[in-house]
C-alpha cells in the first residue's frame, strides 16, 4: 500500500510523527510511505539513511487545533490533510494517516474523498482496549444521527472488526443503551434497533455501559456525541486507576516489595490499554481508508498506526461496499 502520512499534524509533529513513519517503513518493506509537508521541513527531519521506501510531497503547514476545519481547507487547500486526501481521490495513495485536527481529517475525507455509496454520514471507529478488545463508533465524527446512520455503523463496523480482529465468525454488534430491552432508551435508539435487527447483522441487542467491558459485544454502535463520551471516560478511568495502584504500592517497604513482585503483571496491563499500541482509528464510511491518530501521538503509536492500516487496509472499501450493497440492494443514501 501506498500510506500517505499527514507529517505536520499533530501535538508531536513533525519529529514524532516522522520517527514513526521511518520505523514503519523499516516494518512496512513492501509498502511505500509518503510524508506530507512543507518539504524544507519534513526533510530537515529525515535521516540520510532513511529507508528508500519513503518520500516527501511538498505541501502547506496542518490545520491547526484551534481552527474551524470546513473553513480552514476552503481557505488552504494545499493544506497537508488536504493534499494526503486528493492524493487518494487521484489514485497516488491508497490511504491517508493524520494526528492532527480530526475534525480537519473528517472533513478532508468527506470534501476531497468523498462519502461511500448508501451513507450519508461517517463514523470514528475507536478499539476500547479491554481485557476482550471491541470497536466503539461512532466515537466522535457524527453527533447528530439518525436511525439509518447506527444501521450504517453497524454493517460498517461488523465487517471492519471482523478483518482487525481476525474473527473466525461475524462480528457481534450491540447497540449502546441504558437498558436490554428493546423498548429502552430514545426514540433514536429504539428505531435503530428495529432497522439492526432486520438487517442481517449478528445483533445481540442493546448493552449496558456496565456491560462494555464483558465481551458480549465485538461491536459497539451509538452516536459520536455518545461515543465521545465514553471513550474519554474510559481513557480517563484507566488514568485514574494506574495512578491509584502506583500510589498504593509507593511508601513503606512492604509496599514497595510488593510493587517489585506485581511490576511485570502491571507493566503489561498498562501496555494493553495504552492507546499507543492501537494507534489510529480507521473513519468508516469514505471512499478510502482514512485513520486518525490520537492528537499527542508519540512515535510508537504513529508506527502502529500505519502498520495496522498495511494489515487491515487493503480491501477494507470493497467489503465494506459489499457489505452496504447487500443490506440496501438500492445502494440510496440515508
Amino acid at each position: 500500500m501506498r500510506l500517505a502520512v499527514d507529517a505536520l499534524g499533530g501535538d508531536n509533529a513533525p519529529g514524532e510523527v516522522v520517527a514513526g513513519a521511518l520505523a514503519a517503513a523499516r516494518r512496512l518493506r513492501h509498502d511505500e510511505i509518503i510524508l506530507v509537508g512543507t518539504e524544507a521541513v519534513v526533510g530537515s527531519h529525515l535521516p540520510s539513511d532513511a529507508p528508500a521506501n519513503v518520500s516527501v510531497r511538498d505541501s502547506g503547514g496542518p490545520v491547526g487545533m484551534d481552527e474551524e476545519p470546513a473553513a480552514a481547507l476552503r481557505a488552504r487547500p494545499d493544506a497537508g490533510v488536504s493534499v494526503a486526501a486528493k492524493m487518494v481521490r487521484a489514485g497516488e495513495a491508497d490511504a491517508v494517516f493524520s494526528a492532527g485536527n480530526t475534525g480537519a481529517t473528517v472533513a478532508a475525507a468527506l470534501m476531497r474523498i468523498g462519502r461511500m455509496e448508501g451513507v450519508r454520514r461517517p463514523a470514528i471507529s475507536t478499539v476500547l482496549p479491554l481485557t476482550s478488545p471491541v470497536l466503539l463508533l461512532d466515537a466522535g465524527a457524527t453527533t447528530m444521527c439518525r436511525p439509518q446512520d447506527l444501521l450504517n455503523f453497524a454493517i460498517l463496523g461488523g465487517v471492519f472488526a471482523e478483518r482487525y480482529f481476525g474473527l473466525g465468525e461475524r462480528a457481534r454488534v450491540g447497540l449502546v443503551n441504558v437498558g436490554e430491552e428493546p423498548g429502552k432508551g430514545t426514540d433514536l435508539v429504539k428505531e435503530a434497533h428495529a432497522l439492526i435487527s432486520r438487517s442481517g447483522v449478528r445483533f445481540v441487542g442493546n448493552v449496558e455501559g456496565r456491560d462494555v467491558a464483558t465481551g458480549v459485544a465485538d461491536v459497539l454502535v451509538t452516536d459520536g456525541f455518545t461515543g465521545n463520551v465514553m471513550l474519554k471516560t474510559a481513557e480517563g478511568v484507566a488514568r485514574e486507576v494506574f495512578g491509584m495502584v502506583r500510589l498504593a504500592l509507593t511508601g513503606d517497604l512492604v509496599r514497595k516489595l510488593a510493587g517489585v513482585a506485581l511490576k511485570s503483571r502491571l507493566s503489561g496491563i498498562r501496555d494493553q490499554v495504552d492507546p499507543e499500541n492501537y494507534g489510529g482509528s480507521f473513519l468508516l464510511g469514505v471512499r478510502g481508508p482514512v485513520v486518525i491518530g490520537h492528537g499527542n501521538s508519540r512515535a510508537r503509536g504513529v508506527e502502529n498506526a500505519l502498520v495496522g492500516i498495511s494489515r487491515s487496509g487493503e480491501g477494507l472499501i470493497g467489503a465494506l461496499r459489499e457489505a452496504l450493497s447487500a443490506a440496501r440492494p438500492s445502494g440510496e443514501a440515508v
